[in-house]
């Protein structure tokens, strides 16, 4: 019987990857100091950002996969006063399969979060921006090279 074939001639078994449907689970825009921060705004505030990974199966082929960053941005000339803290969880459903198994974290881990993130980023600026500040423009994030740190970290524990 011959074999199965998609709407392009592929194969059926061929892996599909595709992102199906991003959004935010969690957001909170803090401005504690507000309006007195705005008065003495220093040009190199302190910044400190914290990335969280996570990801879940919801069916056979689908996953969620989503970022938690958590952002405190304080004014150093100013007393440490906190500018604003921002905490959000952006996520996104994502159709994969028939990756092979031994691909699969990797994808999730890399593939995934790295087409997720510019997004993110975005929304992380537009919302400064809309509580009363410069943009807030997180840096790229190499997220193979943290994938690798993981997995070296990983080797050393168990050696």
């Amino acid at each position: 019987m011959a074999e199965e074939q998609g709407n392009n001639g592929a194969p059926e078994d061929n892996p599909v990857f595709r992102m199906q449907k991003m959004y935010i689970k969690d957001f909170s825009f803090e401005n504690p100091n507000a309006p007195e921060v705005y008065q003495s705004q220093n040009q190199e505030p302190k910044v400190e950002v914290n990335l969280k990974l996570n990801n879940k199966k919801l069916d056979d082929d689908h996953w969620e996969v989503s970022l938690q960053i958590t952002a405190k941005i304080v004014d150093k000339g100013n007393n440490d006063k906190t500018m604003f803290i921002m905490e959000i969880e952006h996520a996104a459903a994502f159709l994969l399969k028939n990756i092979p198994g031994e691909h699969l974290e990797m994808v999730l881990g890399v593939d995934c979060p790295t087409l997720l993130f510019p997004f993110t980023r975005q929304i992380v600026s537009q919302i400064s921006v809309d509580g009363g500040f410069i943009p807030f423009l997180m840096e790229p994030i190499n997220f193979m090279a943290l994938y690798q740190n993981s997995k070296q970290k990983e080797a050393e524990k168990q050696n």
